[in-house]
């Protein structure tokens, strides 16, 4: 007799499922990949992808949140700004040491993950509504934490009066507009730099345009 084929349970399967699936929508994008071809890879049949996944939609969003749900963004961001004497009495240094490492946090987490940079660019020229509700879930919630950071310096005088919002994604654009070019575009095959060198440049080109000066800061004081 033909020995059964050993069952694999459901979670274990539907792990499965989504690791394909991660891997054909980070090279194929969403039109490109069907969920024929993720069965097939998967070694399942297609009707299972649909008992886990009601719609292709449902197995892209679970791709996207299994990746994110991984990192330690937000809460690197918080024990970063909840060390020390906090944001009111944070020095100059002290904001260069804070912004060069949540710099480094956001490089070190995109090449831990790779082809979540990739799934986002497939999700916002493909299907726009996953990629709202990816900004909506994940990356609205970062930038409203660190602005609230921003907040707590201008209050203390050390930032000039600007929308914060608006800072903490700038600061956040920087950075990930660097790592796009170098890991996503190839510029790293034509020119190298230590990765706590750009941070910290990076960090202190932003903090330039965001701190008062040190006569105004001594002035109120």
């Amino acid at each position: 007799m033909a020995r059964r084929r050993k069952r694999i349970a459901s979670p274990e399967r539907r792990l499965q499922i989504l690791q394909v699936a991660r891997r054909l929508f980070s090279r194929q994008g969403f039109r490109g990949t069907t969920t024929r071809q993720i069965a097939e890879q998967a070694r399942v049949n297609e009707a299972i992808i649909f008992r886990h996944f009601p719609r292709k939609d449902d197995l892209y969003w679970a791709v996207l949140d299994e990746i994110s749900r991984g990192g330690k963004g937000r809460r690197e961001l918080q024990e970063s700004f909840g060390g020390g004497t906090g944001p009111t009495s944070s020095s100059r240094a002290d904001d260069e040491k804070i912004f060069t490492s949540l710099a480094l946090s956001i490089l070190r987490r995109s090449r831990e993950n790779p082809e979540l940079g990739r799934l986002l660019l497939f999700s916002a020229l493909e299907r726009h509504s996953l990629s709202q509700r990816f900004f909506k879930t994940y990356i609205a919630a970062y930038w409203e934490q660190l602005a609230q950071y921003i907040r707590a310096r201008m209050r203390a005088g050390q930032f000039r009066r600007m929308n914060p919002l608006l800072a903490a994604s700038n600061f956040v654009g920087m950075v990930s507009q660097y790592h796009m070019m170098q890991d996503l575009f190839g510029a790293k095959a034509y020119q190298h730099y230590n990765d706590r060198l750009v941070c910290r440049t990076i960090a202190q080109i932003w903090l330039g345009g965001v701190q008062v000066s040190r006569s105004s800061a001594r002035a109120r004081n």
